[in-house]
């Protein structure tokens, strides 16, 4: 399903394109990258109707719902508490099962606007909302289901899940949510606060996934791919999912050019893994005949 007009067509004019990337790749190199306005800039390469008057109104938007938090409520729970109450009982944020179905789940300023979201992007509004208060809040990457912790993560937190309304999460109810996702117990290693890049590369990793069983969004796996690769830390295989994706939408001389550029990195590590890559490269220059 896609609800975003032009996510799936052609990509914008270049002009358009390359200033905005520009200003997402300085944003992810800042001393300490602005998480609201990485996932705004995302947004405006999904949503050619996201402009900088809609960025603007979408981080005045979280400013609002900081301001309707209570002063420095007593300890972690207190902010969980108070938290939950605002913006999952009285503002409705929370997720459905049909959030991981929808491009727009995965988008901060369409997440604003309908109150619903997969559970990392809910977790973006609830640490950007409590941060603009005073909040001692964090991200937890749990796997397969990211949550939030509410004051210091190596010692005193309490632990919410935004998909279900902010609900407070025990030490088994954190388990169940991994071993659900892994069948592994919980590894105390988890619990550690997630960075806004890495926070960054799990989101555009989602839309990826979205993307990817789509042939018709192959544009929107494109851009998920090219942005990822501007963060100053990604997966190395991201260039030769670039390159491959690049293939099969018929952009075949650029295409074999970037398995080849990919094959000579990798050889010396990986000799046929890099044999695999040019024989890819060789099948893909013949189309071109």
């Amino acid at each position: 399903m896609n609800d975003i007009p032009g996510s799936g067509g052609p990509r914008e004019d270049a002009p358009d394109t390359a200033d905005r990337r520009r200003r997402f790749a300085e944003a992810a190199r800042d001393e300490r990258p602005d998480l609201a306005l990485l996932c705004l800039l995302v947004g405006a390469e999904a949503d050619p109707e996201l402009d900088e008057a809609g960025m603007d109104a979408a981080q005045m938007e979280l400013d609002r719902l900081a301001g309707l938090l209570p002063y420095a409520p007593a300890g972690p729970a207190g902010w969980a508490e108070a938290v939950g109450r605002v913006l999952g009982r009285e503002c409705g944020f929370h997720g459905t099962p049909a959030e991981y179905r929808r491009l727009e789940s995965s988008l901060l300023h369409r997440v604003l606007e309908r109150r619903r979201g997969l559970p990392i992007l809910l977790s973006v509004v609830w640490m950007e909302v409590a941060r603009r208060a005073g909040a001692p809040v964090h991200g937890v990457a749990l796997p397969g289901h990211f949550v939030v912790g509410f004051g210091d993560p190596y010692g005193e937190d309490v632990l919410v899940d935004p998909f279900d309304g902010g609900r407070v999460l025990s030490t088994a109810d954190a388990a169940r949510l991994v071993g659900g996702a892994t069948g592994a117990p919980l590894d105390p290693a988890l619990l550690v606060p997630a960075g806004p890049l890495e926070i960054m590369l799990r989101i555009l990793n989602n839309i990826r996934a979205w993307a990817a069983p789509r042939p018709e969004r192959s544009a929107v796996q494109l851009w998920a791919i090219e942005l990822s690769l501007l963060l100053p830390s990604h997966p190395a295989r991201l260039r030769l999912e670039r390159a491959q994706l690049l293939v099969r939408r018929g952009e075949f001389a650029l295409g074999a050019r970037e398995l080849e550029e990919y094959a000579d990195v990798v050889a010396a590590v990986e000799p046929e893994t890099a044999e695999t890559v040019r024989r890819q490269a060789r099948a893909a220059r013949a189309l071109l005949n």
